[in-house]
């Protein structure tokens, strides 16, 4: 099997799937003849995370991205659509945003500062609503935990008890929206 071999000044030796190329990392003086057994050994792995990327690849190739008509439409629905929704969870919450902005984000889908500004990104509005919802609850549940520790889940969960599917749904949605 091909893979890229980078040697740093690591302990360990690790396997990294990355754009549908194996990629091994290793310490500067690990034998070779080890990296070539231990690649061997998660042969299954590896056939198994490339089949998906490149399935993903696939998909994502099947959907354009959006013009620059779409984009400007889908940035005014989500200035119109977002604040609607957080109205509708933010009270029975117990939360107040300082801010809502509506962003270009790649990455992910919103985010919330410590100042209590939060921001999401038009590419939302490729969601179903269920999707939006759930990252609307999230963000405002930042407000009250500001990191991802059980409390936070908790405040999550206590709005929306089928987060866990609905956040499971979006990141399969995210393998397929063009960014």
């Amino acid at each position: 099997m091909d893979f890229e071999l980078i040697r740093t000044c690591r302990k360990t030796v690790a396997i990294y799937i990355k754009d549908c190329r194996v990629i091994v990392r290793a310490p500067m003086r690990y034998p070779a003849r080890d990296i070539g057994r231990f690649v061997e050994s998660k042969q299954g792995w590896i056939e198994k995370h490339l089949a998906e990327q490149r399935e993903r690849a696939e998909r994502r190739a099947e959907l354009p991205a959006p013009d620059k008509k779409q984009i400007r439409l889908y940035k005014e629905q989500a200035a119109k659509i977002i604040p609607e929704r957080i109205t509708l969870f933010a009270h029975p919450m117990g939360v107040r945003p300082s801010d809502i902005r509506i962003g270009s984000a790649k990455k992910s889908w919103g985010s919330c500062s410590s100042s209590g500004r939060l921001t999401f990104s038009w590419r939302l509005m490729m969601a179903p609503p269920e999707a939006i919802d759930y990252v609307v609850v999230h963000e405002l549940a930042h407000l009250k935990q500001l990191n991802h520790s059980k409390a936070f889940w908790e405040i999550v969960e206590e709005v929306m008890p089928d987060w866990k599917k609905r956040r499971r749904e979006l990141k399969l949605l995210q393998n397929l929206i063009p960014f």
